[in-house]
């Protein structure tokens, strides 16, 4: 059983995204990162890139598969996480914590209205 921590919000391709005044952080979930098995592979935009919600802004590689990364905010990338670009297999420890992948400066805030809550993306991965 994975737990979804109640102050994020998700997005059904498993991104989650924790907003702290206009700083987004972004990730993946436990759920995603328990699917995927093995990371070998993260592929990160660079700081002052700009990324767009529900576009792509990075690819994120395991023994299994190459899954597409998706950005649930739109906004200027100020910090990515450096540590995971040289071991990502350090993202499986600690998804919701030291396994960020992106920090970014939103432009509307209001755009993660629409994501899942904790309870619609646990419904929606162990329904």
């Amino acid at each position: 059983m994975s737990e979804y921590p109640e102050d994020l919000r998700y997005l059904d391709t498993h991104e989650y995204v924790r907003l702290e005044g206009e700083i987004a952080t972004i990730g993946i979930t436990a759920f995603a990162v328990e699917q995927l098995g093995d990371i070998v592979f993260l592929e990160l935009p660079e700081v002052n890139d700009v990324v767009s919600k529900e576009e792509t802004f990075g690819t994120i590689e395991s023994v299994k598969a190459v899954e597409n990364l998706n950005s649930p905010v739109t906004g200027t990338v100020i910090e990515r996480n450096e540590v995971l670009i040289e071991s990502p297999e350090q993202l499986a420890e600690d998804p919701y914590g030291e396994g960020w992948l992106l920090k970014v400066r939103v432009n509307k805030p209001g755009e993660i209205d629409d994501a899942l809550t904790a309870n619609e993306y646990s419904a929606q991965v162990e329904g």
